[in-house]
């Protein structure tokens, strides 16, 4: 057969550690996660996601002017409000006001127009009486009510979107407030997804007898995209070199990070490794001591990430979180990659017996104070449907325990955070 050539996985090269600690693997894959140069280019809903690699200034005060918050009359606070006030101008928003306002004196004025000179207070419309060019005030307003300051929101010069910034909806607002139609982010990442196993058929397909559905691939060019990158599903490639070999290769070529579920443990079918090293890829761990997960395997061709993950949905899934997000954040300019980490009690008892760190599904609830983290039944290796409901990870050491309900354990957030 073809295959008999390709190398066993126990015959990788000598230098790649048998098998890393959690924290170990992340660190060697961040230090080869370099963020790309960033590029100037036009402002648009599309870069929501994105991360800003520039500091960005006003330039101009925002507000320009003092304006008003409410439909109403502006109107000097020290005056008298036991007579009638004139009247003297109508200020519709985006018109400049034309006369002062002197004793006795307010203007109709409207939500965002200009403030008039004399007057430093706005009274809502609901607190008067209008008749004609005549108004009585029923409240009499404090100095500066409804009135928005000139500047308030930002000054000239002042940096307003900070570089490292995720672009959100709202800062790309900010950014088109500033006058910005132009900016430099990091450039959006490429990830290509390639699913491995001769079992597997695609989503409208009914499988045969010992097929199944193709998961991974839809599910991690999903995660791929939920991370601000333009993810692509490059199909299923069989058990074979050749056909591995043709749908990894191409991949390699075109995206900025691959994605490789399945065929990376150590059976005979498992010929990624193989494949991998064949096509110039550089293998710098295979193994890392957690579970689910404990099969993947990461390496570079060039500047490219090359992560051979676990044909099980759940180890697939765990292993992108805790390091591929991560890398994704890393090369998109993230100053904090990730993963996050927190402390919370547990909402209900656990009981672990591993002989690695594990990692469970579980759901964030609210508590009595803050939150609390419930474990899910099920997220075992192949049990999907367990871990869909999933935020978060409870990340459990190695040994033999049982955790109370109320212990603080350590807990991974998952899913986009930002």
């Amino acid at each position: 057969m073809a295959t008999a050539a390709v190398p066993p996985v126990e015959s990788l090269p000598p230098e790649v550690p048998a098998m890393l600690e959690v924290a170990d693997a992340l660190a060697e894959v961040l230090a080869r996660a370099r963020p790309r140069s960033p590029q100037l280019m036009p402002l648009e809903p599309g870069n929501v996601g994105g991360v800003l690699a520039e500091d960005v200034t006003a330039d101009r005060d925002a507000p320009p002017f003092d304006k008003s918050l409410r439909d109403g009359y502006a109107v000097r606070s020290t005056d008298r409000f036991d007579a009638e006030l004139c009247v003297v101008e109508e200020i519709p928003a985006g018109v400049v006001p034309r006369k002062a306002i002197g004793p006795g004196e307010c203007a109709r004025i409207y939500t965002g127009a200009p403030i008039p000179a004399g007057a430093d207070a706005v009274v809502m419309q609901e607190d008067t009486t209008a008749a004609g060019d005549r108004v009585r005030i029923n409240a009499a307003p404090r100095p500066g009510a409804w009135v928005f300051r000139r500047g308030a929101e930002m000054r000239t010069g002042e940096v307003v979107v900070a570089a490292g910034t995720i672009l959100t909806p709202a800062a790309i607002g900010v950014l088109v407030g500033v006058g910005r139609a132009r900016i430099e982010t990091h450039r959006f990442l490429d990830v290509g997804v390639v699913a491995t196993g001769d079992e597997l058929v695609g989503a409208s397909e009914a499988p045969g007898p010992g097929q199944i559905r193709n998961t991974n691939g839809p599910m991690l060019t999903a995660l791929a995209c939920q991370a601000g990158t333009h993810g692509c599903d490059n199909g299923i490639a069989r058990d074979t070199r050749e056909s591995l070999r043709a749908v990894i290769g191409p991949a390699l070529d075109n995206n900025n990070v691959v994605l490789i579920a399945g065929g990376v443990s150590a059976g005979k079918f498992d010929l990624v490794p193989g494949v991998l090293a064949e096509l110039g890829v550089t293998a710098h761990f295979h193994q890392v001591r957690m579970k689910p997960g404990k099969p993947l395997l990461f390496g570079t061709r060039g500047d490219t990430l090359v992560f051979g993950l676990p044909g099980n949905p759940v180890s697939a899934l765990v292993c992108f979180e805790l390091f591929v997000r991560p890398a994704l954040r890393k090369m998109a300019g993230h100053a904090d990659p990730g993963p996050r980490v927190v402390n919370l009690p547990l909402a209900a008892a656990v009981v672990e017996s591993n002989d690695r760190p594990t990692y469970r599904p579980a759901k964030l609830e609210p508590a009595a104070v803050g939150w609390a983290v419930r474990p899910l039944d099920g997220g075992t290796a192949p049990d999907l449907r367990g871990m869909a409901p999933a935020d978060a990870l409870l990340a459990l050491p190695a040994g033999d325990a049982r955790y109370d309900a109320g212990t603080p354990v350590r807990v991974v957030l998952i899913g986009k955070q930002d």
